[in-house]
């Protein structure tokens, strides 16, 4: 059984992360088929508009820990969205935690519930934010991501549509999105997908500039003692050994 599925309205192309043993984390599975998905949209002339969206009460827990994508691979999906000529709107109306926060970054337009949270967890089992600055960096505020990034802290819907991690925040996040689909249902593909070329070209710098790096960094730092320590921690359910 596939973790995304498909569903179309009116030229709306929807995928739904679904994999709910895993809180929809980043597996090699997931962002395969993802991928895959996003593929199909983008050669569909039906879909107008991609809305990335969830069951449950998580958008993404970040990678599996149990099931590592590989780093080229999870590139290789931020970018693509950020390249697809059609507009891509997340839907988040539960948590998003690290790795899944870079998803969220890469696309154009995101609308959270105002009982969303966030949190960059990486620090807390030993790694570093790498691949997912590719799309944050470029698109949140400095300070912020300072913040948040070296603490880990958690933080909430308002918090992160201030910092520009999303679009808008509200209690009813489709009531929030019904005007954004509206006019991405009346604008042109053309004037979708030029426009949309405006926007992203800073963040495509980044990739092409960064991305060899990050992913080396990535790779080294979930290979280190630290990470292991880290993760198997996590999976414990027990602080690691540097908590004071």
């Amino acid at each position: 059984m596939t973790p995304v599925r498909r569903t179309r309205e009116r030229g709306v192309e929807t995928l739904t992360l679904d994999s709910p043993h895993n809180r929809n984390a980043l597996s090699a599975t997931l962002v395969g088929d993802l991928a895959a998905a996003l593929t199909a949209a983008a050669a569909d002339p039906g879909v107008r508009a991609v809305v990335l969206t969830h069951t449950g009460t998580t958008f993404s827990a970040g990678a599996d820990l149990r099931d590592l994508p590989d780093p080229d691979a999870l590139v290789g999906l931020f970018r693509q969205i950020a390249e697809l000529p059609k507009p891509v709107v997340a839907r988040v109306a539960g948590h998003v935690r690290a790795g899944g926060l870079g998803l969220l970054a890469a696309c154009d337009i995101s609308a959270a519930s105002h009982d969303s949270t966030f949190a960059f967890t990486e620090v807390r089992i030993g790694v570093a934010p790498a691949v997912i600055s590719l799309t944050l960096l470029p698109r949140t505020d400095p300070r912020a991501l300072a913040r948040y990034y070296l603490t880990g802290e958690r933080f909430d819907a308002a918090e992160a549509a201030r910092t520009g991690l999303v679009t808008a925040a509200g209690d009813d996040v489709d009531a929030v999105l019904a005007p954004v689909l509206d006019g991405l249902r009346r604008a042109s593909p053309q004037g979708l997908a030029e426009t949309k070329r405006l926007l992203t070209a800073r963040v495509l710098e980044a990739f092409d500039r960064d991305a060899a790096g990050l992913t080396a960094l990535s790779a080294r730092l979930f290979a280190s003692p630290q990470a292991r320590e880290g993760m198997t921690a996590f999976l414990e359910r027990r602080d690691p050994e540097w908590v004071v």
